[in-house]
């Protein structure tokens, strides 16, 4: 049985809930991705951003990405899985909320994330060919 622990990619970047809008698009550039997980300062999630939601959700918007905190877009009880769930588990996951990249927690604490790109190396094609069909439609 293959585990979320073994298919994630760790060292996980939070962005504080504190932080500006502004300083997540850097460190999305930086880092090559298009989502940071927001903690808060208990070091705990809080919540997912993506680029999207920076352009959507404040540029869009007239907001100012200079201003506008992390923490504003953190909306909700973030989805995440445990380290120890196997494959199938974060594939529903996932499907089930038709979402792209998932936290995984440990003892409540963020240890690393799962993607797309993830799921693509470590799973059959045929599956991850199925999750992509199940989380476009």
């Amino acid at each position: 049985m293959t585990t979320a622990r073994e298919i994630m990619h760790t060292g996980a970047n939070c962005v504080q809930e504190n932080e500006t809008l502004m300083d997540a698009a850097r460190r999305m550039s930086e880092l090559d991705v298009g989502a940071l997980p927001i903690c808060g300062p208990d070091n705990r999630l809080h919540g997912i951003i993506t680029d999207r939601d920076i352009v959507v959700k404040c540029l869009a918007k007239g907001k100012d990405p200079a201003h506008m905190t992390a923490g504003h877009l953190a909306q909700g009880k973030p989805i995440t899985v445990d380290a120890d769930a196997d494959t199938e588990q974060v594939l529903r996951t996932m499907q089930d909320h038709r979402i792209r990249r998932v936290p995984v927690i440990d003892d409540h604490r963020l240890i690393g994330m799962i993607s797309e790109a993830d799921l693509a190396r470590h799973l059959p094609e045929e599956r991850v060919g199925h999750f992509v069909e199940e989380i476009c439609r």
